[in-house]
């Protein structure tokens, strides 16, 4: 249907609704399951029977497959044929797919409830009053309440608006805002990019608000129609996992390359050459580290959704990896480091400071309550008010003094507004006059506001305003400031014609006085700006307040010291980029800066070398937030743009939060490290172990079907459980960690190497102590099984050795629960393979004695016994 081509009545008949009242909540409910849900078709996620037989895609496998196969079929041809190694070995392969089936379906789940999480939300009109619901539940026919920075999310027709713009480049390929007129009617051919009167899906309120009526939902919007993929994006490889994967392909081409060389000397030994096949390939197996992308991908996902139990929603998991490694923090004044619970303290006049009550006073509480967008009610008795923290403040402080602001809105009824600009740093609306004509009301920023006035009102009447009353109006505002106080200044002028909504109606107002208002520090924020500094990690202001009030707060919050200094923003643009780098550690208070500002700021850190942390809230500050390396969106008062430009939305608005999902950020991180670092030094034992044989002549101290159980026993339930390590208490008393450097930096490398060569070494010695002191007549079956015990559960002991780097004495070794849970099934699965004589004969093992017993344990052991050893002449050095 062409709703630009009627008037928003008639659409609102044709959708049988309401203008003013909206839909009752039983009618949404049904239009619902009429329409359905308001969202783009999804593309078809795989089934768990594909994901299942995906996993036999791997090459690797695939030749073990046909190996597999070969041997059945020489078991068939060979009437002694033994069939127990094919059909376990099928059955190992088989209980691995699943076990990548599973893991593959949780981390689909996790990044799912990820994104439902951070689902955007529209505010409706239904039986007559505002409520806030998810865009997945608009219906056509809804009354929705859009302002600047809100997403939109369904096709609707304008009802009102006030100096309303849409960014629809993401539609149109239109880069300029598109100014809309609620009364145009166009006609039927009008191009998408010139219906004035329609709002669309997944375009953006850029300046102004009003109210719309839901026309079309789902794929009837126009994204829909162009089958926008916008809803259906996958989420990308994170550079983690990219270098994973090419770490991941590099070990497993050295493995392939190995496992050929264990083949060669296998036939050169005289091995049967499918025994030798076997070997190799199962060895290629177990060695290949081809689920660490899996993994890494399960970890992150469950330590966001951890984080987001902590009020941090991350909303690309690339942005964990980088908060681990933040070193600068730039955030926001209001309502992030203060309480956002704006009070109103203070009002003064050119003749001083006036109560509330007073004439003065509520005649300048009275313009700024007119000059406002906030929903005044009342509650219990009191009253309250939906909107900008300053505005609802000025609102309040009116009514609490007898002037309502519904009372003022009937008896200044609006006609025109220019809406707040964090370049112009004022708002300005006008009202009509009960007497005739009109009053035009500004309020704003004082130093820019007494730039335009011509007048000042005084108890005696106005008089034209000097050089000298700006100034000394400008030091009051300075001493409000100092006192730590949001100073807001009033000014109006009355005029017999209606004036034009630029610029120009702002010119020759009256100045009326000073509105100050307290913002408290939230009671955490000290301490977190405390934890930052221990924890390498920079924490700096970056406020549209004005310096003096930016940098009070500072002072009580330990972000501005004696050392440091503050800048405006009128100041940062007489500096050139190269010279704010050079000059960017001097400063910790930015104040009355913009959005640009924010930008110049970032980079300059950046150009360091710093990664940045910045904290956003409004449309403009989406630039900063996608040039920052982790945006920080205001989940509470955060524009829609601002939370769909950020990687991070803090649900609280609080920079304790922030500070806390570093340090879930840096656990995380570190919970990747030890995974890799468990996994890899396991792999470089197993071929080792192998290898070393080979190259000394000896028969194969494991066989395929050994090397395979070994891979399912110690490849995955450990991994996972070192995943999901609570991070070391002292976490943030370490220096953030160098994005620059691999994550296998601090000498992990060697460790792994080290560590996989001790396993291998420990492993290799059962099978000769097994071979010389136990076999007999050429039988290698103890030696075998001592081997293939000790391969595994030394893998297992060696976890706790990753747990943490201190002692697991110190740290105690039930700190994480689910490693003893991990550790215990993994030694019953491998006891029992080994003690089960139905189960030992088809692994080709043997039950061990208790002597024997003693020996593996001892070797098992030993990993943890040395590397303990190592903490502690570590940590002494330290």
């Amino acid at each position: 249907m062409e709703w630009h081509s009627m008037s928003c009545s008639k659409a609102i008949n044709k959708l049988n609704t309401d203008g003013k009242k909206g839909l009752s909540s039983g009618e949404a409910k049904k239009r619902l399951e009429k329409y359905g849900y308001n969202r783009l078709e999804q593309k078809k996620k795989k089934g768990i029977i594909f994901k299942f037989f995906s996993q036999f895609a791997d090459f690797m496998v695939l030749i073990l497959l046909v190996a597999a196969a070969i041997s059945f079929f020489t078991a068939i041809v060979d009437e002694n044929g033994d069939f127990i190694d094919p059909i376990m070995i099928l059955l190992i392969v088989i209980l691995n797919a699943v076990t990548g089936t599973i893991q593959e379906c949780k981390a689909e789940k996790a990044i799912d409830a990820l994104k439902e999480l951070s689902a955007p939300h529209s505010r409706v009109i239904r039986d007559g009053k505002i409520k806030t619901v998810l865009s997945d539940e608009l219906v056509p026919g809804d009354i929705i309440s859009v302002e600047a920075g809100d997403l939109l999310c369904a096709d609707a027709r304008l009802i009102d608006g006030f100096s309303l713009k849409a960014e629809e480049s993401a539609l149109t390929g239109e880069s300029v805002p598109c100014e809309k007129h609620p009364d145009a009617i166009c006609p039927q051919n009008t191009p998408t990019a010139d219906r004035v009167n329609m709002l669309y899906s997944s375009t953006f309120v850029s300046a102004g608000h009003g109210t719309a009526v839901v026309v079309e939902t789902g794929m009837n919007t126009q994204i829909g129609k162009i089958a926008s993929m916008i809803n259906n994006e996958e989420i990308p490889p994170t550079p983690l996992q990219k270098s994973l994967a090419k770490t991941g392909k590099l070990l497993g081409t050295g493995a392939v390359i190995i496992c050929i060389i264990i083949f060669a000397l296998g036939m050169l030994q005289k091995v049967p050459p499918l025994d030798m096949f076997m070997i190799s390939i199962s060895l290629a197996v177990a060695a290949i580290p081809e689920g660490l992308p899996a993994i890494v991908t399960i970890v992150l996902a469950l330590g966001v959704r951890k984080m987001a139990l902590h009020r941090a929603i991350v909303r690309r998991l690339s942005a964990v990896e980088t908060l681990g490694s933040a070193t600068v923090i730039c955030s926001d004044k209001t309502g992030t480091l203060t309480q956002n619970k704006m009070t109103v303290a203070n009002i003064s006049t050119y003749d001083g400071t006036v109560s509330a009550h007073s004439d003065s006073g509520t005649f300048i509480l009275s313009l700024s309550s007119l000059c406002n967008n906030s929903v005044l009610y009342k509650k219990s008795n009191e009253y309250h008010a939906d909107g900008d923290p300053t505005e609802t403040a000025l609102v309040i402080a009116a009514a609490n003094a007898d002037r309502p602001k519904n009372s003022l809105d009937e008896q200044f009824g609006r006609i025109g507004e220019i809406p707040f600009d964090s370049k112009r740093k004022r708002m300005t609306t006008i009202h009509r006059l009960s007497t005739g004509g009109y009053r035009i009301i500004t309020k704003g920023a004082a130093d820019i506001l007494l730039l335009l006035c011509n007048f000042v009102r005084t108890e005696n009447g106005t008089i034209p305003i000097s050089d000298s009353i700006r100034r000394r109006l400008l030091s009051e505002n300075d001493s409000l400031a100092q006192k730590a106080m949001r100073v807001i200044a009033v000014a109006y002028r009355d005029s017999g014609t209606i004036p034009t909504l630029d610029d120009s109606a702002e010119k020759g107002l009256i100045f009326c006085g000073f509105i100050g208002m307290t913002d408290p520090p939230r009671p955490q924020a000290k301490g977190a700006v405390a934890q930052c500094k221990k924890a390498g990690i920079r924490p700096v202001m970056i406020t549209g307040d004005h310096i003096i009030t930016a940098k009070a707060i500072a002072s009580q919050l330990g972000i501005f010291t004696e050392k440091d200094k503050a800048i405006t923003g009128t100041e940062l643009d007489k500096l050139s980029q190269n010279e704010l780098q050079q000059q960017i550690y001097n400063y910790s208070v930015f104040a009355r800066v913009s959005p640009e500002h924010k930008v110049r700021i970032v980079k300059a850190f950046q150009a360091r070398g710093d990664v940045v942390a910045m904290t956003g809230d409004g449309v403009n500050d989406a630039p900063a937030l996608s040039c920052a390396d982790i945006g920080c969106a205001m989940g509470m008062g955060g524009t829609d743009v601002a939370k769909n430009a950020a990687d991070m939305i803090l649900t609280d608005d609080n920079f304790a939060t922030i500070v806390e999902a570093v340090e879930q950020g840096r656990g995380i991180f570190e919970n990747i490290r030890k995974t890799i670092h468990f996994l890899l030094s396991s792999n470089i034992g197993e071929i080792l172990t192998v290898l070393c044989a080979f190259l000394l002549r000896l028969p194969s101290p494991l066989l395929a079907i050994q090397l395979l159980w070994v891979n399912l026993v110690t490849d995955s339930l450990p991994a996972l459980a070192l995943g999901v390590e609570p991070p070391d208490p002292d976490i943030m008393e370490k220096k953030p960690s160098d994005t620059r450097h691999s994550i296998f930096y601090g000498g992990m490398s060697f460790n792994i190497i080290i560590e996989g060569c001790f396993i291998g070494a420990i492993a290799f010695l059962a099978f000769t102590i097994g071979r010389i002191f136990f076999d007999s007549g050429g039988d290698l079956i103890v030696g075998r099984t001592m081997t293939f015990a000790v391969l595994s559960l030394s893998q297992l002991v060696h976890s706790f050795n990753l747990h943490s780097e201190k002692s697991i004495f110190e740290t105690g070794i039930f700190s994480n629960i689910k490693l003893i849970g991990a550790f215990i099934i993994g030694v019953i699965m491998q006891v029992t393979v080994i003690s089960v004589p139905a189960l030992s004969s088809i692994f080709k093992a043997v039950p061990l004695t208790p002597f024997q017993w003693f020996i593996t344990v001892l070797l098992s052991i030993s990993p943890l016994l040395i590397v303990e050893t190592e903490k502690f002449f570590q940590n002494r050095k330290h």
